[in-house]
C-alpha cells in the first residue's frame, strides 16, 4: 500500500502505536487473555523506540486494556465484545466486532451509518478491511459511509481534569483524536477509490450539536450495533510529560449489543434496526437543512 496510507494515523508516535495495539486487540489479533509480543519485537515491527512502546503500553494499562508485569509481558484484559440477544443470528454468543464488519464487507454493496464520539473504532476496522481488499480476499463494488460526530462547539462532559486546570488541554486532546482518525478514514477510503480497488466510494460526515452517550453502527441496513460509553477516571499523559487525573470514556473496547433485521416485522431485532435507522436518518436530514 502507498506510503501515505501507511502514515495515516499521524500525531505523536506513542499514540500511533497505542492506536495500532488497540485495533489489534479489538479485531482479535491479540486475543483476550493472550499476550502481546515482546517490547523489542513491537518496536522493530512498528519502527519506533522501546521507550515509545513502553509509553504506549503504559497508556493501554491505564485504560484497562492490558495488565503488564515485569518478566511476564503484557496480557490482554479487554477486547471489543458483542452481545447478541434472542432474535439475532448469534444468540447468547459473545464475538468481536471484526468478524461482523468483515461479513458486511464481503457484500457487493457496503453501507455504514455510524454515530460516535471519535471514529476511532471505525477507523481501525475499515483499515483492516482495506488490507483484505488489497490482498484480493474481498471485492466490494461500493462503500458508503455516513458518520455523525459531535461538533467542536459542543461542550463535552468528557476530557475533564480533577482540578479543572487542564480541561482545555484534555478537550483539545479528544478533538485531536477525532481529527486524526477522520483523516485516517479519508485517506484509507481515498486510497481504495484512486487505486480503483473499489469502483465507488462515498464518505460523508455531519457534525451534530450532541455529545454521544452511546455509539451506534447501522450495517447494510440490516444490522445494528449499539453500546453505551463507559465513563471512568484515569491518569492521562499530556504533551509536556505532565500526568493528571481525568474523566475519560471507553469507546474502542466497549461492549456492544447486536441486533439483526428479519422477515418478522415484530421481532426485537427488526424493530430495533428500523427504529435506530429512522432516528439516524432524521438527524442526518435535519443537519442538512441547517
Amino acid at each position: 500500500m502507498s506510503e501515505q496510507y501507511g502514515e495515516e494515523a499521524g500525531g505523536r508516535e506513542f499514540q500511533r502505536v497505542a492506536d495500532e495495539l488497540r485495533a489489534r486487540m479489538t479485531d482479535g489479533t491479540y486475543p483476550l487473555r493472550g499476550y502481546l509480543p515482546a517490547q523489542r519485537d513491537l518496536a522493530k515491527e512498528l519502527g519506533v523506540s522501546r521507550d515509545t512502546v513502553q509509553r504506549a503500553l503504559r497508556e493501554l494499562q491505564r485504560e484497562g486494556w492490558i495488565e503488564s508485569r515485569q518478566g511476564s509481558g503484557s496480557r490482554v484484559l479487554r477486547t471489543q465484545r458483542i452481545h447478541s440477544p434472542a432474535g439475532s443470528r448469534l444468540p447468547g454468543r459473545p464475538v468481536t466486532l471484526g468478524p461482523l464488519i468483515g461479513s458486511a464487507f464481503e457484500e457487493p454493496e457496503v453501507t455504514l451509518d455510524v454515530y460516535t464520539l471519535t471514529s476511532e473504532s471505525l477507523d481501525a476496522h475499515i483499515r483492516l478491511q482495506a488490507e483484505r481488499i488489497q490482498a484480493g480476499e474481498i471485492a466490494p463494488r461500493h462503500i458508503g459511509v455516513r458518520m455523525l460526530l459531535p461538533a467542536d462547539s459542543v461542550p463535552s462532559p468528557y476530557g475533564r481534569s480533577a482540578n479543572g486546570r487542564y480541561d482545555d488541554v484534555l478537550r483539545e486532546r479528544v478533538r485531536g483524536v477525532t481529527r486524526r482518525h477522520v483523516e485516517s478514514l479519508r485517506s484509507t477510503l481515498r486510497y481504495l477509490r484512486t487505486t480503483e480497488l473499489v469502483p465507488s466510494v462515498d464518505m460523508r460526515i455531519r457534525y451534530a450539536p450532541l455529545t454521544p452517550a452511546f455509539k451506534l453502527y447501522l450495517i447494510n441496513k440490516t444490522e445494528a450495533l449499539h453500546g453505551f460509553y463507559e465513563v471512568y477516571e484515569r491518569l492521562v499523559d499530556l504533551d509536556d510529560g505532565t500526568e493528571t487525573e481525568a474523566v475519560d470514556v471507553v469507546g474502542l473496547g466497549a461492549t456492544l449489543t447486536h441486533h439483526v433485521k428479519s422477515d418478522d416485522a415484530q421481532a426485537q431485532g427488526t424493530v430495533f434496526v428500523e427504529t435506530t435507522q429512522k432516528w439516524f436518518d432524521s438527524v442526518w436530514d435535519f443537519l442538512a437543512e441547517e
